[in-house]
């Protein structure tokens, strides 16, 4: 497939690399142009493009960038076909993001995104953090693979985006239409928990909003709490304990 990452940071460059490695032909647009974009990100066989390039001609295109900030590409979509399926990864910390009030009044982060952008998106990747997803890829049939959510409204795009997410190195689950992915937010039990693709769903059903919200406004205490230099497996479980 064609695919563009806009976003070369750490979640883009993981899924450039990841995907170029599996076989597409992958292009990669930061916002401070081609040149920016760090080598390593391109080691796969991955190549740096300009942003505008980035949405030619392309069968997906991953939005790796911050949340709230895809309104400023919506003139640029604007000529992008409708069958371009188009992925986002973002999630919303208001410490992060600044404070939105569509989302801290109830829109659902990746709707809210659609809505900026002016156009579908599916969500994923979003439920894993960029370490895990960097380190724990493995092959389809591993026993115990990571699975991921993954959430739209078109029943072709969003196979799109699994079979992606497959490609990537984890299992991917579909989680209902795109309303129903604040189940997959910040901070959720089924959110950067590492679950298999049997624990998965019900980590999804468990979630609550006004608690998972409240775990979400607690997150910098309890990662403080954690030291100087926590491990990708302390992190994990702190997202895990905080559901128990």
């Amino acid at each position: 497939m064609k695919i563009s990452v806009i976003g070369a940071g750490a979640i883009g460059g993981n899924l450039a690399r990841k995907l170029s490695g599996a076989g597409h032909e992958v292009e990669v647009a930061g916002a401070r142009g081609p040149e920016a974009v760090a080598p390593d990100v391109l080691e796969t066989g991955a190549r740096a493009v300009a942003l505008e390039d980035a949405v030619r001609g392309r069968d997906a295109v991953i939005l790796a960038i911050p949340f709230g900030v895809a309104g400023q590409l919506a003139d640029l979509f604007a000529s992008v076909p409708a069958e371009t399926v188009v992925i986002d990864t973002s999630n919303y910390y208001p410490h992060l993001n600044g404070r939105i009030e569509a989302v801290e009044d109830g829109a659902v982060e990746s709707v809210y995104t659609s809505e900026l952008l002016g156009r579908p998106v599916v969500k994923a990747w979003n439920a894993a953090l960029a370490e895990t997803q960097r380190t724990k890829g493995v092959p389809t049939g591993t026993p115990g693979r990571i699975a991921i959510p993954v959430a739209g409204d078109a029943d072709e795009a969003k196979r799109v985006a699994m079979r992606l997410v497959d490609d990537t190195g984890f299992d991917p689950y579909d989680a209902g239409a795109l309303a129903d992915s604040w189940r997959q937010q910040p901070m959720g039990p089924a959110y950067c928990t590492e679950l298999t693709l049997d624990e998965l769903p019900a980590a999804l059903a468990a979630a609550d909003r006004p608690k998972d919200t409240a775990v979400r406004d607690s997150m910098s205490e309890r990662f403080a709490a954690l030291g100087a230099n926590p491990t990708l497996e302390d992190v994990v479980e702190m997202n895990r304990a905080a559901h128990r």
